[in-house]
């Protein structure tokens, strides 16, 4: 069994900064990508930023310059720095690892449980 673990999220003030972190266990041969999505109530889930196997990197546009993806999938950790919080970074973000190969599965999708991240003065 595939399980994301997610920490980091909580309360900043508008330019503050928050590190969020995920790591996946379970008897996992490879993984494709990490990273993190985000919902606010009332929009839809979109992706933040991932890593890939090897090395890539995705941001969505309103993070790009402000939030920086890091870690190994090699080692099934993965974290993102948030500088400079703006108040619609208002979220739940959510842990998300794809296209997983363990011993006896292949999850084209997991999803840790969400962290919440809130930013308002």
């Amino acid at each position: 069994q595939v399980r994301l673990v997610g920490s980091g999220g909580g309360l900043v003030q508008p330019g503050g900064s928050l590190r969020l972190s995920c790591e996946a266990s379970g008897n996992i041969f490879s993984i494709k990508t990490m990273g993190w999505y985000r919902q606010a109530p009332g929009n839809a889930r979109e992706l933040v930023a991932q890593i890939s196997s090897n090395g890539d990197e995705q941001y969505a546009d309103s993070v790009k310059g402000r939030f920086t993806i890091s870690g190994d999938i090699a080692k099934k950790t993965v974290f993102l720095q948030m500088d400079n919080l703006k108040p619609e970074d208002t979220a739940t973000y959510v842990c998300n690892a794809a296209d997983v190969q363990t011993d006896l599965h292949r999850h084209l999708q997991v999803w840790g449980r969400g962290t919440l991240v809130t930013v308002s003065s």
